[in-house]
């Protein structure tokens, strides 16, 4: 199936990444031929032997050998570039075309700025890592080049969204938009390509070749991603995206937040790809119904709410799935816990002990659910149960339930515990519980209690022992009229393990208690710290230290551990 095919029947230009400092070939291939020619002045450095990128290495140390462009403008150094291409490939760079030569200039403006040769051996210029982006002090010739960067990136945005708005609707007469998506994306990249070459020859509009495959990049985002937000998907370091309003999106990386450059074209773009994203698990995201949890095709979390409810325009939170697979060992490599803690959350995974993962929003308690439940035996059948499903079990006899909003006539709904009940019936030998948030507390303690253990859910609480609380103020959300100790009661036979995530000031996340639930005293359930993280202060780049101390105490959970065969691996984690 084809849906376009340029009017000279030649191959288009692929919108696939080309490294930047690649040549176009028909650059070096007519700069050779006329050199073959003759054609070269007498006084030109031109050698045909060279390949494609030492053109402009040889350009590029030339205008670095001269002082022209210190101090000079973008334009003035581009025009800079022009003059000393002409001197360095002679008349061959004459005889280039218009956008050949808006190509090599492009590409030669970039290492001006961006890599500078200079004579002198310079200072080694410090790169930007987590912990000096962290200090907001980075180096000041990293900084330099970096604002060049933004400046260029806005120039070559400006252009491509020009081209965009005139490319975009004359391309959706000439595709079949529904058959289009079901294509292979290199596929269909190739053939936007051809009609992309097509409209611009049609439209007298210039591109070189980076701003075309950026053009036709944007395209495909549009029609097979979520826009503006796929370079922010597809960036591994970041871990949130926050979109406040059409032209204010926020991104966490590294633990801060920072405001990006990136922006949708309006309000009705960002309710474009927000009806997208939730229409693709089912849902509907309307006035009727301004707010939703969704997931994105690889994991990801996201929350959608608009207004009337969202004051400034539609707002879509983010929280990425991390393509890195993250377990204990990695968590201890990042710091996160001690090997001695990593240990003993090993172990009581394995000894089927209920754990109760707590910790405030962006702490890491789904990551730390999902590294726990690798512990868990393949021969187990689990049951996952989640608003929207995120968490990623490798076990091969995972069953994975999600809930569902009610309809248009506020019918259907099914929720948690609607599930958690189901789930008794499904001879699961754990239950995951995504998030405990309301009156399915109770039922997850009653599977707790009935058979089910090694159980693990989590529940917001800026502390241990207030986790406990909020569970036994979401038991009474029930409606079940039971006195608080008969609850707390129910708690402390259900609970084993109290694991506290927090996520620092310094974007570091931590664990900071490993708590045992040991059983009730009077009208109190009573617990004893395994291991707590001490502060001691910061580090030069203001990042925290402390240690992870043991308490002394003998754990609770030793005979259990004894029954599944792991007393001796407790005592030696614990020396």
């Amino acid at each position: 199936m084809s849906f376009g095919r340029r009017s000279d029947g030649t191959p288009a230009a692929s919108g696939r990444d080309i490294p930047p400092s690649a040549s176009s070939p028909q650059v070096h291939e007519n700069v050779v031929a006329f050199a073959d020619a003759g054609h070269v002045d007498s006084d030109a450095e031109f050698d045909a032997g060279l390949e494609p990128t030492q053109f402009e290495e040889k350009i590029v140390a030339a205008i670095h050998d001269g002082d022209g462009a210190e101090g000079a403008s973008r334009g003035e150094v581009a025009a800079l570039v022009a003059r000393t291409a002409e001197k360095v490939l002679g008349r061959g760079y004459r005889k280039l075309n218009q956008i050949e030569q808006r190509d090599l200039i492009t590409r030669v403006l970039n290492q001006v700025y961006v890599a500078p040769v200079r004579a002198e051996p310079a200072e080694p210029v410090a790169s930007l890592t987590p912990e000096n982006m962290s200090t907001g002090n980075p180096d000041p010739a990293s900084a330099y080049s970096l604002e060049n960067l933004k400046t260029e990136k806005r120039q070559v945005s400006k252009v491509v969204e020009d081209a965009r708005r005139k490319v975009q609707p004359e391309l959706v007469e000439r595709i079949d938009v529904g058959t289009a998506v079901t294509l292979p994306r290199e596929e269909l990249e190739a053939q936007i390509a051809d009609i992309v070459t097509e409209i611009l020859h049609e439209e007298k509009l210039q591109l070189n070749q980076f701003e075309q495959q950026d053009l036709i990049k944007v395209l495909l985002d549009e029609m097979l991603g979520l826009g503006p937000l796929e370079p922010l998907l597809a960036d591994e370091d970041i871990t949130d995206i926050m979109v406040n309003g059409y032209n204010q999106i926020y991104i966490e990386r590294f633990g801060k937040l920072e405001l990006t450059d990136v922006a949708f074209r309006d309000n009705k773009h960002v309710m474009n790809i927000s009806t997208r994203i939730v229409s693709h698990i089912g849902r509907r995201i309307d006035e009727s119904n301004p707010l939703v949890d969704a997931r994105l095709a690889d994991g990801s979390r996201v929350n959608i709410i608009i207004p009337p409810l969202a004051i400034d325009g539609p707002t879509i939170s983010i929280r990425k799935f991390a393509k890195k697979k993250i377990t204990l060992d990695v968590m201890e490599d990042q710091n996160n816990l001690s090997t001695a803690m990593a240990k003993v959350l090993r172990i009581s995974a394995r000894a089927q002990l209920n754990i109760l993962i707590s910790g405030g929003t962006g702490s890491g308690k789904t990551t730390l659910l999902n590294a726990l439940s690798q512990m868990i035996d393949h021969g187990e059948r689990v049951v996952t149960i989640e608003d929207a499903a995120e968490l990623q079990l490798q076990q091969p006899h995972v069953v994975r339930l999600e809930t569902r909003p009610a309809n248009l006539e506020g019918q259907g709904a099914i929720t948690m515990r609607d599930l958690l009940k189901n789930a008794l019936r499904m001879r699961p030998d754990r239950i995951i519980l995504g998030e405990v948030r309301g009156s399915e507390a109770v039922d997850m303690l009653q599977a707790m209690n009935t058979g089910h253990e090694g159980s693990m859910c989590t529940v917001h609480a800026n502390r241990p022992r207030e986790a406990l609380t909020r569970l036994e103020n979401m038991v009474g959300m029930a409606g079940i009229n039971l006195p608080a100790k008969a609850v707390r009661t129910q708690i402390a036979a259900a609970l084993d393990i109290i694991v506290q995530v927090s996520r620092m000031r310094d974007g570091v996340r931590r664990i900071t208690h490993v708590m045992e639930v040991v059983g009730m005293e009077g009208d109190v359930v009573t617990t004893q710290d395994l291991f707590v993280f001490k502060y001691e202060g910061d580090d030069p780049s203001g990042r925290i230290t402390g240690t992870y101390e043991y308490s002394g105490v003998r754990p609770h959970l030793t005979t259990k551990a004894e029954y599944f065969g792991l007393g001796r691996a407790l005592t030696e984690a614990l020396r």
